[in-house]
């Protein structure tokens, strides 16, 4: 089973090689849109993510695309913490709101040419900072996926974010990532892009609630 993704493993992160600037916004809507629908019932479903409901992910999620949003910035240098997943994690009442107003304003950090240069950090970990949108970029895709499954919505992503994350994700070890991906379960050449990038981090594609 698959975990929501998370940046506070103190290993060596997937990749390939380092990829041009890409903008966030599409990923970003994606994930508003997906957010917008989730009703009240509907929090206390199971995820992907194994143990983790959908208040849960949601809560994961407002919290990542403020922590993405100060690595573009550089404000979290020095001083982020490594995220929380669980019951435990606090949903802001006004979620629906702040998760698209957060998503918005993590595209537009990232949207700053200064934002890709250097080293930065989210979540406890330090990474140049072109590794970090990337880091940004699967989070958002990956856990649009699996709110979209979790809530009966037709997951959907950009193509050029899905090559990105391909080559990104190109290196993951057959067993995963400690503490970021489960073991990569195993998807056709052939399937559809999404459904590998999400193999890739661990996740099944066909996996139903």
């Amino acid at each position: 089973m698959a975990r929501p993704v998370s940046t506070s493993a103190p290993c060596p992160l997937p990749g390939g090689p380092t990829h041009p600037n890409f903008d966030l916004e599409p990923a970003a809507t994606a994930m508003s849109a997906v957010v917008g629908a989730i009703a009240d019932e509907q929090l206390t479903a199971p995820t992907p993510c194994a143990d983790t409901t959908v208040r849960d992910l949601l809560a994961h999620v407002s919290m990542l695309t403020e922590a993405f949003r100060q690595a573009a910035t550089k404000e979290a240098v020095g001083r982020s913490v490594p995220p929380a997943v669980g019951p435990e994690t606090a949903l802001p009442d006004d979620w629906r709101a702040r998760i698209p107003a957060q998503s918005k304003a993590l595209v537009e950090a990232w949207r700053d040419p200064a934002a890709w240069d250097g080293e930065t950090e989210a979540g406890g970990v330090s990474a140049p900072a072109v590794v970090m949108a990337m880091i940004a970029l699967n989070e958002t895709v990956v856990h649009s996926w699996d709110l979209a499954l979790a809530t009966g919505q037709r997951p959907a992503a950009d193509p050029s974010h899905l090559a990105v994350l391909l080559e990104f994700l190109s290196n993951t070890p057959a067993e995963g990532t400690p503490g970021m991906f489960d073991p990569v379960v195993p998807v056709p050449v052939t399937a559809p892009e999404l459904d590998r990038v999400v193999g890739l981090t661990g996740r099944d594609p066909a996996w139903t609630r």
